[in-house]
């Protein structure tokens, strides 16, 4: 059980209506110190409502919400949390740095100018004016502001938009080692391999409430099952239906896609009698969060 003092964010009861939209519909959720939550969910979930409730950018129309035991007001002004939002200005003619000494002068214990500079991966930018960045760069700009205070709380709302594959890497190893200082992530992402990867636990929206809440292998169980896909090689593909633990078979060409209730049975059973290549086998978020957030919009 979690001590109440390791409670970092708690939501009890919250909804958000935008005229006869209900955005967020109930919604309880508490997270726990050092935790990396994913909110994940389609567009129109409330992910991006839920977090400008969490943060005080958005009053509930009912519930509560609390930071580390104090209203989100409090809490920020304190420097306990940090926030990287989609929609976030900046000011055109100042550099990198200016951006970063300002966001520090805003806080009472703000990290290192050079630390930050590190890990947001602009340090050889750090001179380089924000309207001549690009689209990546500006963003890491972003997350420099919202990492300037040492939060305790970072809250990041689609964090690697328009970042490159190396860019994203760096971001996530950034984020890897600013958690193992026991400070608390949560980011919402459209990027299920995101989730799936740097997340110890994954919230799924729906609707503007939580249709599945557990770690990242928890979730993939809930919608049951993994793909085993394989090349036939000019090998007979009839009778796969009737492999141990296979519940459908779809063949795209030449390629074999089994979905199985029991990956190694099917593999072994495979292996003892067909021809085949390039097996691999599959168990991504991308069929659960598909499965679970059609019960959740139907329901």
């Amino acid at each position: 059980m979690t001590d109440v003092d390791d409670i970092v964010v708690r939501l009890s009861g919250l909804t958000r209506r935008f005229g006869a939209v209900r955005a967020v519909d109930g919604l309880d959720l508490t997270i726990a110190r050092g935790a990396t939550l994913a909110l994940l969910g389609p567009n129109g979930a409330g992910k991006t409502t839920t977090i400008s409730m969490m943060l005080g950018l958005a009053p509930p129309d009912t519930g509560t919400v609390s930071l580390f035991g104090r209203p989100p007001a409090r809490a920020v002004r304190a420097g306990l949390v940090g926030a990287m939002l989609q929609d976030s200005g900046v000011v055109p003619p100042a550099t990198v740095r200016d951006v970063v000494e300002l966001a520090r002068a805003l806080y009472p214990r703000p990290l290192p100018t050079d630390r930050i500079l590190a890990l947001a991966g602009l340090t050889d930018r750090a001179g380089r004016r924000l309207d001549r960045l690009s689209g990546g760069e500006a963003q890491r700009a972003r997350f420099a502001f919202a990492l300037a205070g040492a939060p305790e709380l970072l809250v990041l709302d689609e964090p690697t938009a328009a970042l490159d594959v190396a860019a994203r890497q760096a971001f996530w190893t950034a984020i890897r080692r600013y958690v193992t200082e026991g400070r608390t992530v949560v980011f919402s992402t459209h990027q299920l391999h995101e989730a799936d990867e740097f997340a110890d636990r994954v919230v799924v929206l729906a609707a503007g409430r939580v249709v599945a809440d557990g770690t990242p292998a928890q979730i993939r169980a809930l919608a049951g099952g993994r793909t085993v896909s394989f090349d036939l090689a000019g090998a007979d593909g009839e009778g796969l239906d009737l492999l141990p633990g296979v519940r459908a078979v779809e063949v795209r060409g030449d390629r074999v896609l089994l979905t199985t209730d029991d990956a190694d049975a099917t593999v072994l059973a495979l292996a003892a009698g067909r021809g085949f290549r390039n097996l691999a086998i599959s168990a991504g978020l991308d069929t659960a969060f598909l499965a679970l957030t059609s019960a959740g919009t139907e329901h």
